[in-house]
């Protein structure tokens, strides 16, 4: 186990930015109540779901550079629970009608969508035009060329846009990134990576094609960015895929529960991932010249460790620590006027491995990426 009290091991790990150090400890004394609002950025959430409701609002509370100061519905009835209980004003609740006034509200620096991956292009894209920096949520949207309108709005009005991968601030993942990185073991040969966990809601987005429902999509992504931060290396093309259900009454029409594929890497490097709604797996391992890096869990809100022959991979820390870490590390990429850690470019990256795939999956054949 690491202290995060070192100063110096938590720059290795980049986890020192500007002028400020985030630790569980620090972020977790910093209340958004009792700070300057002027010194953060205001954050509006857009989709006031599961993730908003559970995981990022409680975030906002804890965080140093930006504080909870708007939200964006289509239910009227969460409007006064959210204002009163995170002493949100009147002006600043906004719904999907008048969403676009929200260009005059000064109290609201950056918008966060969080919404079915249908919707992630609209709202992005009306998050930009209103000139407000962007957050969104994985996956970053359905195609390639959705993410590539994105990134292009983005960029024609003068803000930022960085995609909602928490695990890339996170500092067990950065910790075997750095491992591979360096060589510490040797040049990587092999990866596999699964992550899934048993979805039982029936009628849920994840279920529906339209909403950019299937499994490959929500949990897939992860797998995806297993594989490739497991590698230091960008896929070269799927070798093969299969897509599956076990639950045909639920995944209609081929949408895929199960997913498996094999990615070919530049110099002979292979990645066998896995990503499913039907059974609870979430590990990552490089297999390296030297001995193998094996994390498990790799993707959790917390309790992510790991372990290789140079010891134990274990940076601790509580829910919801890793939202608000990546948060405050985004608000101070704005606030320093540096590039965001995981651009629009990131996101657009793994949605063109989702499409190779379930191209590849549909035409049994090698698709190159």
């Amino acid at each position: 186990m690491i202290d995060f009290s070192r100063r110096d091991s938590l720059k290795k790990l980049g986890l020192l930015s500007g002028m400020s150090i985030l630790t569980p400890l620090n972020l977790m004394a910093c209340n958004s109540a009792t700070s300057k609002k002027r010194d953060k950025l205001g954050v509006a959430l857009v989709g006031l779901g599961y993730y908003s409701t559970d995981l990022l609002a409680p975030a906002l509370e804890i965080t140093k550079h930006c504080y909870l100061a708007g939200i964006i519905t289509g239910t009227p009835e969460k409007e006064k629970i959210w204002m009163d209980k995170y002493g949100i004003p009147k002006e600043n609740v906004y719904n999907y009608e008048n969403f676009d006034s929200i260009k005059d509200n000064p109290d609201i620096d950056v918008i966060y969508v969080v919404l079915p991956p249908s919707m992630h292009r609209e709202y992005v894209e009306r998050a930009a035009a209103a000139k407000k920096h962007v957050w969104c949520e994985k996956p970053m949207a359905v195609t390639a060329n959705e993410c590539q309108s994105m990134i292009d709005a983005c960029q024609a009005n003068g803000v930022s846009l960085s995609i909602g991968y928490r695990c890339q601030h996170e500092p067990n993942t950065l910790e075997f990134q750095r491992i591979v990185k360096e060589g510490l073991l040797g040049s990587v040969q092999r990866v596999e990576c699964a992550a899934g966990y048993r979805e039982n809601r029936t009628n849920h987005w994840k279920q529906k094609r339209e909403m950019g429902g299937g499994v490959i999509y929500d949990m897939g992504v992860y797998s995806i960015q297993g594989a490739r931060l497991g590698s230091n290396l960008e896929p070269i093309a799927v070798k093969s895929a299969k897509v599956w259900t076990e639950r045909p009454e639920i995944y209609k029409d081929g949408l895929g529960e199960i997913v498996e594929a094999e990615l070919e890497f530049p110099n002979g490097v292979s990645a066998w991932i896995k990503t499913s709604f039907a059974e609870n797996v979430n590990f990552l391992n490089i297999y390296c010249e030297n001995g193998t890096i094996e994390m498990a869990p790799f993707q959790a809100y917390a309790g992510n460790r790991g372990k290789s022959p140079l010891g134990e991979i274990n940076f601790p820390y509580q829910v919801p620590w890793q939202q608000a870490n990546q948060m405050d590390m985004d608000a101070l990429a704005i606030m320093n006027n540096q590039p965001m850690k995981v651009p629009g470019e990131e996101g657009k990256r793994d949605i063109r491995i989702v499409e190779a795939i379930l191209e590849s999956a549909e035409t049994g054949q090698r698709v190159v990426i």
